[in-house]
């Protein structure tokens, strides 16, 4: 008889600031979503601690009062794991490890912990332990102070690296041998990507956990593993998909987030040069989200920071079985409508419009709801890319509804 497995969560508590750049509700759709990743890290978010200041403490990040009431609860209640929301200094970082007796971790250092989960080509797990040690190198400086001799005085002089300095070099050399093997590995993937001849290449992209996996098993008749959690995908899948006698390349890539460290988008190029290389990108978004608007403006600002901001694109909102608005009953005058009470009619008469008929599709990958006129979108517009390339095609490849009543 099988054993069931028994997890057990981390007990950690969230941390976040409310700023003058940041309100009070964008924090708790920022801690919703650290949750969520603390969740698929494996941990149990029992307490939630805010604040509001001008800026973050230099020195501690939050205020001091604030520090020992977390110090306080983190004794008192058993916490393991202390998650903050925002990237901490390395002086930070040690400071607060001082003060609270616990695991401190920032933002950064959970995604990356995600990504070492999740990593399971030897090439996912070289960019992720790359981003890992580019990430380690200012904040090793805690780790050995038992055996630095910077102190000076008696006994603290003569020749040799202290324990720290040959820590550091051996990371170093590290994050070096690590570049060299991803630029070999990027030299084979670029001669890969050469080597699919001139099909039309299409990307599907957007923020993490909005359906891209999913909707590439629909359209592609693929395999690509799907999960209800955050950077279900890391590695790139590319398969070769066919509508009606269409023939390009689809790809699945990594998705993004807000705040994603800048490490990751380093290290993780090669797998982003899939995108930098499409034809076409399907930019994936979760409708039923309360905050897929700014999951949109991430996305975008990622596609501008990867050069990728100049392709045509096809938005594709997604898991309209999922959408639920809020409703305000006829007799309430007090209740201001906003876009959380947008019907989907009323979203699509929105900016939404403006994108274009040929530019937003509203589908459920899950139930294949408007399949159909997805396929159509997609098969249209590979055509006009394909026809582009290669005009002596043309007559190949016919409008989808003549496509169709040929198949009929």
């Amino acid at each position: 008889m099988l054993e069931k497995e028994v997890i057990n969560f981390e007990k950690t508590a969230i941390v976040g600031i409310v700023t003058q750049n940041q309100s009070e509700e964008k924090l708790n759709e920022y801690l919703d979503e650290l949750e969520f990743l603390t969740f698929t890290a494996g941990g149990q978010v029992v307490k939630r601690f805010s604040q509001k200041m001008d800026k973050p403490n230099p020195k501690t990040f939050l205020g001091t009062g604030k520090i020992d009431e977390i110090h306080h609860y983190v004794k008192e209640n058993g916490i393991s794991t202390i998650i903050f929301d925002d990237e901490l200094t390395p002086s930070q970082q040690k400071n607060i490890s001082k003060i609270i007796d616990c695991k401190i971790l920032d933002r950064t250092n959970l995604i990356l912990d995600i990504f070492a989960q999740r990593a399971e080509t030897s090439y996912a797990r070289t960019q992720v332990e790359l981003a890992q040690c580019i990430y380690l190198l200012p904040r090793l400086s805690g780790l050995w102070t038992h055996l630095e001799r910077q102190k000076g005085g008696i006994g603290m002089r003569g020749p040799g690296e202290t324990e720290i300095e040959t820590d550091r070099r051996i990371v170093r050399d590290r994050i070096s041998l690590l570049k060299d093997k991803i630029k070999a590995i990027d030299k084979q993937m670029g001669t890969q990507r050469s080597n699919r001849g001139a099909m039309v290449r299409v990307a599907l992209v957007g923020y993490t956990n909005v359906g891209k996996s999913t909707l590439m098993n629909a359209i592609g008749k693929s395999d690509v593993f799907v999960e209800n959690k955050l950077f279900a995908t890391l590695d790139t899948t590319v398969r070769k998909v066919v509508i009606k006698n269409l023939p390009f390349l689809l790809s699945d890539t990594v998705g993004f987030i807000r705040k994603l460290p800048t490490q990751l988008v380093d290290s993780f190029k090669s797998t982003l040069d899939e995108v930098r290389e499409a034809d076409l990108l399907l930019h994936v978004v979760d409708i039923s989200h309360p905050d897929f608007e700014d999951h949109i403006a991430s996305v975008n600002q990622i596609l501008l920071d990867i050069k990728a901001g100049d392709k045509p694109v096809i938005m594709v909102f997604n898991k309209i079985d999922a959408y639920r608005h809020l409703t305000i009953d006829e007799d309430d005058l007090m209740t201001e409508k906003t876009t959380k009470h947008y019907t989907l009619e009323e979203w699509k008469s929105t900016w939404m419009s403006r994108v274009g008929e040929q530019n937003a599709l509203f589908i459920s990958a899950t139930n294949k709801e408007n399949f159909e006129e997805f396929r159509e979108r997609v098969y249209e517009a590979v055509r006009q890319i394909h026809i582009t390339r290669f005009p002596y095609n043309k007559f190949l490849y016919p409008d989808y509804k003549d496509a169709m009543e040929k198949e009929e």
